[in-house]
């Protein structure tokens, strides 16, 4: 069986790459394998995407490097290079999640998933496949972004263990973000919503954060609101993580006084909650169409 994306050229689908019934771990895992690999040559065919994805978050680097960096003070002392790429590497990958819930709302409107729900396979899997492709594209932009960043002079002063274990609070949060946007572009009846009702709720979640300046210079009220974002918490995991400034003279709150175990949390609890929510909201569009 072949399945055409628009604006993508043709991926054969076999009998035996779906297997013969949607049910038994093993013929889902295979089902999810399958969708994954979809996803990654789809993610080769339209490389025009993924350059759009790497510039914005490229840009944001060199943006805050040059033109702010002399103007923001950080409590504590610390390059401010340092600080501000951990912010854009967040940031980015929570962007990514609105990537995801867009395009997933183009397949919808396009029939495409309709498609995928004719076929014997395990409904899961196109879902899983999607997800598990979106992280594989959030590694290469965290690549390239660690890349820029060495450029602009940002570095680990940790061991290679620790630097690891940042980057991985980072792609697991980013894989915690990719499912909230399946939950929205499967709850919406258009890409353009989806879009529009992705960034309604991570904009304020990016910078009303430390990602970009010290969370002490914004009012006390927002202080708090800021200290308990689940963005916050990746990122001071992860400058701990790396060894970079925290831009705080010291942790107050509780979120910023165990960020590792705090961003753990949070990512986890997302993926506990809209996993769920996704199937729920991919049955509920199956009976919508």
């Amino acid at each position: 069986m072949t399945v055409t994306d628009p604006g993508t050229a043709p991926t054969s689908l076999t009998a035996t790459d779906l297997g013969t019934a949607p049910t038994g771990l093993g013929l889902a895992l295979r089902d999810c394998a399958v969708m994954t690999r979809r996803g990654l040559l789809r993610m080769g065919r339209v490389p025009d995407e993924l350059a759009y994805n790497l510039a914005q978050p490229i840009i944001f680097v060199l943006l805050f490097s040059y033109v702010f960096g002399g103007a923001i003070p950080l409590p504590g002392g610390g390059p401010f290079k340092e600080y501000v790429v951990v912010g854009v590497f967040a940031q980015t990958l929570a962007f990514m999640g609105v990537g995801t819930g867009t395009g997933l709302a183009m397949d919808m409107s396009r029939g495409v998933i309709d498609r995928f729900r004719a076929l014997p396979m395990a409904n899961v899997a196109v879902l899983i496949g999607r997800a598990n492709a979106e992280l594989v594209r959030a590694v290469l932009v965290t690549g390239v972004l660690a890349l820029v960043g060495l450029l602009v002079g940002w570095r680990t002063h940790t061991g290679v263990l620790s630097t690891a274990a940042g980057l991985g609070v980072l792609l697991l949060f980013a894989y915690a973000m990719t499912w909230v946007g399946i939950a929205i572009g499967l709850s919406v009846r258009s890409p353009e919503v989806a879009s529009t009702a992705g960034l309604l709720w991570v904009l304020p979640l990016g910078f009303v954060s430390n990602g970009f300046v010290p969370i002490a210079s914004m009012p006390e009220w927002l202080q708090v609101v800021a200290a308990w974002n689940p963005v916050t918490a990746v990122v001071a995991a992860a400058r701990s993580l790396f060894g970079n400034p925290l831009g705080m003279a010291a942790p107050d709150r509780l979120p910023l006084e165990h960020p590792v175990v705090a961003a753990l949390i949070w990512s986890l609890a997302l993926i506990a909650i809209f996993i769920p929510l996704s199937l729920l909201a991919f049955r509920r569009s199956a009976r919508r169409g």
